[in-house]
């Protein structure tokens, strides 16, 4: 079966740092005010970004990732997309950088969705000390893959009135439309720490922060012309989306507990499971008639202290892993172990079921997309299971004496440390969980 998917755009830029996704929440806004049904995606595995989506347009939003996603699952994703009226994704980092092994569609850019999916490319360039010289840059990515449609520009943080023309001057020259200049602002920034942005749930205020993103493109941006933009292309049959790893399955959902992707939740919902949130952060424990306890990523490290302290949580979380199955992904995982240290230097005991023990004292990076084959089992998945995910976080690991739950490489196919663990009923991974290979 193949249907008409709604027409999108992608926005993107050369690099990080440009003000997409302020254009990005602007635009999901703005056009939801206009009365239209806007799907947001994400391209690439960036676990924050949906979140805001929603906030800006009140409908989920989804990763479409061509390195951990195959074609069925990626095809799948997109479909969730049916009924709306536009689809807008935001890309990550550059609109052409991914990684330099192909997984299992693709490099993992921005620019492979964008061709997959039929959509245009609204280029969100800062134009920052230069003018005419940004249509180079702007030509050099219409003209880089010939395959690409590079529609618009966007000029983000204007100097003044004399800077925006003369930056006109270069785009006319290249061929390329502007479809809009946004004066310099200071105030418009999201949140930020070493993550990136903070969680759309920790915003102090964002209703009011969404609202004036999409009165400042108003003010600056031809909606009516990029709406114009917009194409798409049939899409193809949809396979299915991640299934559930347990009929009842208990949640962990708060400020220290959020990263988990969309399409994962949905695939869980969509084949019956019944998800059972709690907040270990209020004191919650999970339910006790839950099939199995997930964990997923976050911040527990801004939470230490006070999820050490939140006994009735830790109680739950240990009994239930006596005889059902407890999983955590990064966050949840260090939660599971001894301890964790803050970035003061302090040691919090945590759950103990594993004997996991992190620091955050002296932060170091690890980032990238991991591939990993099961040596146990763990909760949905066999021993031997091929999976996809993503790794992002500074915790460096000070013990790790369980046995180790699979073998992870990047995306290059060169081993990682971080192994996961398991003892008894429980496991836990750094990476966070997209897909599995064959999905």
């Amino acid at each position: 079966m193949t249907d008409q998917l709604p027409p999108g755009v992608m926005i993107s830029a050369p690099a990080s740092g440009t003000g997409k996704t302020t254009v990005m929440l602007g635009l999901l806004r703005a056009l939801a005010e206009d009365g239209l049904a806007v799907q947001p995606f994400k391209s690439g595995p960036d676990y924050i970004d949906p979140a805001f989506h929603r906030a800006a347009c009140g409908r989920a939003s989804y990763n479409l990732d061509s390195w951990a996603m195959g074609p069925d699952l990626f095809a799948t994703i997109a479909a969730q997309a049916r009924g709306a009226d536009i689809c807008v994704a935001e890309g990550s980092m550059g609109l052409f950088d991914g990684v330099a092994t192909r997984g299992l569609s693709g490099f993992g850019s921005s620019a492979e969705t964008a061709r997959a999916m039929g959509w245009p490319v609204v280029l969100v360039l800062d134009i920052g000390g230069q003018a005419q010289s940004a249509a180079a840059t702007a030509l050099g990515f219409a003209r880089y893959d010939p395959d690409l449609n590079v529609a618009g520009v966007i000029l983000n943080r204007v100097a003044s009135p004399r800077h925006e023309r003369l930056t006109r001057l270069g785009m006319e020259r290249a061929g390329l439309p502007v479809l809009g200049a946004l004066p310099r602002r200071g105030d418009l920034a999201l949140p930020e720490r070493h993550l990136g942005l903070i969680q759309a749930v920790e915003h102090p205020d964002l209703e009011a922060a969404i609202a004036g993103y999409a009165a400042f493109l108003r003010a600056h941006v031809d909606l009516g012309a990029v709406r114009a933009l917009a194409q798409g292309q049939p899409g193809g049959a949809s396979g299915a989306l991640p299934r559930p790893p347990a009929q009842r399955i208990a949640l962990a959902q708060d400020a220290a507990f959020s990263f988990t992707y969309p399409h994962v939740l949905e695939g869980w919902r969509r084949a019956g499971a019944e998800i059972l949130p709690f907040s270990p952060l209020t004191g919650e424990a999970p339910d006790p008639s839950a099939d199995l306890v997930w964990l997923p990523g976050g911040y527990p490290e801004l939470h230490a202290g006070r999820l050490a302290a939140e006994a009735r949580f830790m109680e739950g979380l240990r009994a239930h892993a006596q005889t059902r199955p407890v999983h955590g992904e990064c966050g949840g995982y260090m939660v599971l172990g001894a301890g964790l240290v803050d970035k003061d230097g302090q040691r919090h005991a945590m759950a103990g079921l594993l004997g996991l023990v992190t620091s955050y004292e002296k932060r170091k990076l690890h980032l990238g997309y991991r591939q990993a084959r099961l040596d146990a089992p763990m909760p949905g998945f066999e021993a031997g299971a091929r999976l996809r995910g993503h790794e992002f976080h500074y915790s460096t690991i000070l013990e790790q004496p369980d046995a180790p739950l699979a073998q992870v490489c990047d995306a290059d196919g060169q081993p990682v440390p971080e192994t996961g663990s398991r003892r008894g009923h429980v496991t836990g991974t750094f990476f966070h969980l997209i897909a599995a290979e064959g999905a």
